[in-house]
């Protein structure tokens, strides 16, 4: 949720800040805007729209040049989008520059204090006040840039990752963070700016992660200073060598970052499993749940916090868990768990889980659990991300970067991971015969390949699509181990086609949705051979009686929901606690190509973002 890009050193910044911001892009945003100091004064360019309409504004306003720049995509909070609530934002003086990601929350009574003292505002946003409260403290307290930013951080309540420069001394950019991701990399005698690290991996592969509460003077040709906002204390930074590269960023050949995604989910999964599952010799190893066995093994239950996708592959690891290991699971929304003063118990174990790491909710949710002495797990995608630093131990799902808003191969890698930990559980606990445990491997070792064959039905996926791409509502239902992929079903939908879409529990749809059902309702039904096939064939018996249009996600071979179904798609036979991982393949298609259809922004759907780093 918004982006910040920013660079100084001995290359023209325009272009580093520029492509920065359209690496940025997946993360949502409604406008965009960059600054830039050419040795004289601050040229900025800033609209409402998209990156590609502000190059255009900018390039014809005004000169490029310069070796300083910070550039911005904007989700709006505080004001509507429009050129003026843009970033960047000057202060009074005009010295100033900021751009901020974030809420501060306190802004109101910090602005009627400041237009006490004579500020004035042009901007809705809370980040004008920001920039002259630091303004204001620079020169009542007769400070430098640094320095006046922390005292005046040291005054604000909220979250911000924020870069800020002073036009009278151009050598140096100030960036601080607390509850949003800032990521600087270290070049030659030049640094780099970020909300991540994929605006500059083509220039360096070293990069600091800013940790919440910290700030850094970045000063041309002299050494980076790190230092904590609270009490000035320096912190003597780690600079991690980044493991992306261009190329996993980057389309491939492929018309959307969207479509590269699910096409990429085979070997995301096995990059999931790999070197952590030993199928010959019977053994799962992640150093996360073994250095930490005993905890998951006493656990008096699992609490599995999330929001939204990563909320429904919870919801299928509630189900693997319970009947693996046989240990009672409640998954919550993070966003509910942290507000309704929930009994955590010291022998819970919390498993956290969210693809980006930086999920607000989810990050509050998780200081909660651990206040209360909970062990909390955490489950990202993201090396170096927020959760992963805050948590007591945890995994990552090596899903390589999700682009595409929509999540996909997050979903599926997420429940790849939480199912090798029911089963580490189980073979630790004795819930599960050796026997039985070594099935799942072979058959988790097959899914790669199920997952290739899945996606075989993309031809198929695109015709229906074609049939159902003008409904206005939807229905998915699912039982068992499918009901939270009917969930995820509609909730991609949802996301990038803008139809209003339900998922179900297909036996509750006798309690109400039933009355939806017309011959103008598409009703996509998982039905796997595996479970409650007898009871999904009967729902689907009730639909076809009221002229419902079926759509049916079966098993290979299947022959009684093809005699009832206007459609069927089929995906490979699994094991049940399996079948969700496959099962989604062709749901995601189907909403990739309904939206397509409607000419809808499949990678950027509106109003979302892919890091929701505010409340």
């Amino acid at each position: 949720m918004c982006g910040i890009v920013g660079y100084i050193g001995h290359r023209e910044a325009y272009p580093v800040v520029v492509q920065g911001l359209e690496r940025l892009e997946y993360r949502g945003y409604d406008s965009a805007g960059i600054a830039l100091y050419d040795g004289t004064d601050v040229k900025f360019s800033k609209t409402k729209g998209k990156v590609a309409d502000l190059r255009a504004k900018l390039e014809a306003d005004i000169t490029t040049t310069g070796g300083i720049g910070i550039g911005h995509t904007r989700w709006a909070t505080h004001g509507v989008p429009n050129d003026v609530n843009s970033h960047p934002h000057f202060s009074n003086s005009g010295d100033l520059v900021i751009i901020h990601n974030g809420i501060i929350e306190n802004y109101d009574p910090l602005r009627q204090e400041l237009i006490s003292r004579g500020y004035t505002f042009e901007s809705d946003t809370d980040t004008e006040v920001l920039v002259n409260l630091i303004e204001d403290v620079k020169k009542n307290e007769g400070v430098k840039l640094g320095k006046a930013v922390q005292i005046a951080l040291n005054q604000t309540i909220g979250a911000y990752a924020i870069a800020v420069f002073d036009k009278t001394k151009p050598d140096e950019i100030v960036v601080a963070r607390l509850g949003s991701p800032l990521a600087i990399g270290v070049g030659e005698d030049e640094f780099f700016i970020a909300s991540d690290a994929t605006p500059f991996i083509e220039y360096t592969k070293k990069t600091i992660y800013l940790k919440d509460g910290e700030m850094a003077v970045i000063r041309n040709h002299k050494k980076l200073k790190v230092r904590k906002i609270k009490d000035d204390s320096l912190v003597d930074p780690y600079i991690e060598e980044l493991q992306l590269n261009l190329e996993q960023i980057e389309k491939g050949g492929y018309d959307h970052f969207m479509l590269k995604e699910i096409y990429e989910q085979p070997q995301a999964i096995k990059d999931t499993f790999r070197g952590r599952m030993l199928v010959k010799e019977g053994i799962i190893k992640m150093a996360g749940i073994d250095d930490n066995i005993e905890k998951f093994k006493n656990a008096r239950r699992i609490i599995i916090i999330a929001c939204g996708t990563s909320w429904h592959a919870g919801l299928v690891a509630e189900y693997i868990f319970e009947e693996f290991a046989r240990v009672p699971v409640e998954v919550e929304y993070a966003s509910e768990f942290r507000y309704r003063n929930p009994v955590v118990f010291k022998d819970d174990v919390v498993i956290a889980i969210s693809q980006s790491g930086e999920t607000a909710d989810t990050m509050a949710a998780i200081k909660l659990a651990k206040k209360q002495g909970a062990f909390v797990f955490g489950i990202c995608n993201v090396v170096g991300s927020s959760i992963s630093r805050i948590t007591d131990a945890g995994a990552y799902t090596h899903a390589g970067p999700e682009i595409g808003v929509a999540s996909t191969k997050a979903f599926t890698t997420q429940i790849t991971i939480l199912t090798l930990i029911a089963l580490r559980l189980a073979q630790a606990t004795g819930k599960m015969a050796e026997s039985e445990f070594r099935s799942y491997l072979q058959e988790l070792e097959r899914i790669p390949g199920k997952v290739e064959k899945a996606l075989k039905c993309n031809d198929q996926a695109e015709l229906v699509a074609a049939q159902y791409k003008d409904a206005p509502n939807a229905l998915y239902l699912g039982r068992g181990y499918n009901f939270p992929v009917a969930l995820e079903g509609a909730l991609k939908l949802k996301e990038i086609s803008y139809i209003h879409a339900e998922g179900y529990p297909a036996a509750e749809m006798k309690h109400g949705p039933i009355a939806l059902i017309d011959e103008m309702m598409p009703v996509f039904v998982i039905a796997m051979r595996k479970g409650h096939y007898e009871k999904v064939v009967s729902n689907i018996e009730e639909i076809k009686a009221r002229s419902g249009k079926i759509i049916g996600i079966v098993t290979e071979g299947d022959t009684e929901v093809k005699r009832l179904a206007d459609h069927i798609i089929e995906i490979p036979e699994t094991l049940e606690p399996l079948t969700p991982i496959l099962a989604t393949i062709p749901l995601q298609l189907l909403s990739y190509h309904i939206a397509l259809m409607l000419d809808k922004n499949v990678d950027q759907p509106r109003n979302l973002a892919k890091s929701v780093t505010v409340e």
